[in-house]
């Protein structure tokens, strides 16, 4: 009976040691990041989950061709036939060999843009929206603050060539690609690899000169990038990558070696993919504030550290606030007042409900659960021990 009694206290005790317990938040200095600026966005929500400096004015170089492109798509009618005029055929760096009085569609100028990083194509683009690069600057500066929502961008080029104010920060150009990943069209050509152009001069296949969306450094789930280098920027890189529907963008800046933007990439892709996951809450889910109830009006998305186990609280003025163990709010979500009146089919959730189920669930997975299981199990065998012991003093009586 003792060494049953030990085995038992022995496998519970294993329980106690082995329960999962939830780990640190990761040490942001230890990801050694070689860029001065740099950051790792969720695509979905716009949380920033980890950033360097990212604030900070900097030289984007030809990250810059992400904002001409969104714009362009947005603003442009893509069948338009464009002009090359001579101001494109003499634009230095990258080109796509534009001739002077070439005729292209703005589809084909915006994908010789981003995939090949054409900076005659930018300029080609800027002239046929605006009439010119300094208007077009401007008007894309516009669209940039009031349509994306940029703080600190100022675009004097539609190609990314340096010039002194010609300046914006990660986080805008996170924010620029987060706006831009909502367009197909844009997606198409951000992820294309290579592509057949059959210029006036340049008859050729196009790649990429990213080297993750190409696979020449292999990484899972990337579905999109832009690479660029100046002298005064460094090495800059804009890269889309998802996985288990969390979606991910990454931008490094001011790197002095080119595969230094490439492992700070990959540092902050696997620290988002790593640490964080995407939830939601289905379109119509009910939860109820005393009397009233609230409705979700679409399906909810939300980003969160995986170690978190958050609780749904809902607020009087029909505000559904998600709060993590040390009470934070990750998220808050506005939800449509439901008229009784009107028949509504959908899941039902309430405050007190989801209230009960995290603090269940958290205890649960708790330590103290498993020493309240340790003391159970001891209890009931000291009183089945003492049970038998009484009863083998009753039995002697009768022998």
């Amino acid at each position: 009976m003792r060494k049953i009694a030990w085995t038992i206290m022995i496998i519970v005790m294993m329980n106690v040691v082995i329960v999962p317990t939830a780990y640190a938040d990761p040490d942001e200095g230890s990801l050694q990041l070689e860029s001065d600026s740099a950051i790792v966005m969720d695509a979905s929500t716009g949380e920033v989950l980890y950033e360097k400096h990212a604030q900070d004015p900097m030289y984007p170089a030809s990250l810059t061709k992400i904002a001409t492109a969104i714009y362009a798509i947005e603003n442009g009618t893509l069948d338009d036939i464009v002009t090359v005029s001579g101001n494109a055929r003499k634009v230095d760096g990258t080109t796509v060999f534009l001739e002077k009085g070439e005729q292209v569609t703005l589809k084909k100028l915006i994908q010789g843009l981003l995939i090949n990083s054409g900076n005659d194509a930018g300029v080609a683009i800027a002239e046929h929206l605006s009439g010119d690069v300094k208007t077009f600057s401007k008007d894309m500066n516009t669209y940039l603050a009031e349509v994306i929502g940029t703080e600190e961008t100022n675009f004097e080029n539609p190609h990314g060539l340096f010039d002194e104010n010609h300046v914006t920060t990660a986080e805008d150009l996170a924010k620029i690609t987060q706006y831009a990943m909502k367009n197909d069209v844009f997606m198409d050509i951000f992820s294309t690899k290579e592509l057949d152009w059959n210029g006036k001069t340049w008859d050729t296949t196009i790649q990429t000169h990213h080297k993750l969306v190409k696979e020449e450094i292999p990484y899972e789930g990337v579905t999109g990038g832009k690479n660029g280098f100046v002298a005064q920027s460094g090495f800059t890189l804009a890269t889309t990558a998802e996985r288990d529907e969390l979606k991910l963008i990454t931008v490094t800046l001011k790197s002095d070696v080119v595969g230094d933007s490439y492992h700070d990439t990959i540092k902050l892709l696997d620290y988002g993919f790593e640490n964080f996951t995407t939830s939601s809450i289905p379109k119509g889910t009910i939860f109820t504030v005393g009397e009233q109830e609230y409705a979700a009006p679409e399906e909810l998305v939300y980003t969160h550290a995986q170690k978190d186990k958050l609780e749904e609280k809902m607020e009087a003025d029909g505000i559904l606030k998600l709060v993590n163990k040390d009470g934070e709010a990750v998220d808050s979500f506005q939800l449509d007042e439901v008229n009784k009146d009107e028949p509504v089919i959908a899941s039902k959730s309430s405050t007190n409900q989801s209230n009960i189920a995290s603090i269940m669930e958290r205890f649960l997975s708790s330590t103290y659960f498993s020493l309240a299981f340790l003391i159970g199990v001891l209890t009931i065998f000291y009183f089945q021990v003492r049970k038998l012991r009484l009863k083998r003093n009753r039995d002697k009586y009768f022998y």
